[in-house]
């Protein structure tokens, strides 16, 4: 199985991003998606999780502007990020657990500045 994220780029503050990850060749449905973000110097920290049954959890930092939600296609994820800050700047990972394993992506980068 492998990961692909996408869908990063340079912002500028107060505008918005929407990230995708895509699996593929499972057969199996994702039982949690989630969102990491690492910025240079900073240990890897979670953005948002989603839970199959649609338990969602996010970062203090990015409440209220951050929505992550599962995409129309089988085990896809997607993160819309609006009102973006300079400190949302950082590579951005999706993870997924299928059954009994956990898969990471590529990361893509964020960059938010004027």
């Amino acid at each position: 199985v492998q990961l692909q994220a996408s869908g990063g780029g340079l912002v500028q503050p107060g505008g918005s991003l929407r990230l995708s990850c895509a699996a593929s060749k499972s057969s199996i449905n994702a039982a949690v998606m989630a969102w990491y973000r690492q910025a240079p110097g900073n240990e890897r920290e979670l953005v948002a999780k989603i839970i199959l049954g649609g338990n969602i959890n996010y970062a203090d930092s990015v409440k209220g502007r951050f929505n992550i939600a599962r995409g129309n296609a089988k085990n896809t994820v997607i993160l819309q990020m609006n009102s973006l800050k300079p400190e949302d700047t950082a590579v951005y990972h999706c993870w997924m657990r299928l059954g009994t394993l956990s898969y990471w992506g590529q990361g893509t980068l964020v960059t938010v500045s004027s």
